[in-house]
């Protein structure tokens, strides 16, 4: 199956960046999760669990390059490296091209611009939260889920994870 085989490229180039891999997989966990609330089509479902295993794999050549993880440069570099593997594997073309466009904005809310891309944001967006915020105020933490989340299933997802109730 390809999307095996696109884990296992993605694990090789972060054996650099183990914790990667580890963000990844509860990227790609929590993708799933609001593809199944969101019913979207097979070729919604395609593109978003692609760009959800590759939307962080440009961080190795951000860092090497540029001596940094910031999003900005994992934006410039990640879509050639995504593109790379999906041909590799075997990918259909309109699937690349597009898995290229939301890993190379994945960090810019401006380019939103279908259900695919909102549903890879709210996944990443809540590992953010998950892993990075849990422990800020829990005021500041509600105003991000309400103001920051792109899709119904993927704000009520958040508010049940960080113990909101809805």
């Amino acid at each position: 199956m390809l999307r095996e085989r696109v884990l296992a490229e993605m694990e090789l180039v972060f054996k650099e960046i183990p914790y990667g891999i580890a963000h990844t997989m509860r990227v790609l966990a929590n993708a799933d999760e609001i593809m199944a609330k969101e019913g979207v089509s097979e070729r919604a479902a395609e593109v978003v669990t692609y760009a959800a295993i590759l939307h962080d794999i440009g961080a190795v050549r951000a860092l090497k390059k540029y001596g940094s993880l910031d999003g900005c440069y994992q934006e410039i570099e990640g879509p050639a490296v995504a593109k790379d593997i999906l041909q590799r594997v075997g990918v259909d073309e309109a699937v690349i091209v597009r898995v290229e466009y939301i890993t190379g904005n994945h960090h810019t809310p401006a380019k939103i611009d279908d259900l695919d891309f909102q549903i890879l944001w709210d996944a990443d967006l809540l590992d953010g939260l998950e892993y990075g915020e849990k422990d800020s105020d829990a005021e500041h933490l509600r105003q991000k889920i309400e103001s920051s989340f792109q899709t119904d299933s993927g704000k009520s997802l958040a508010l049940n994870r960080l113990g909101f109730v809805e």
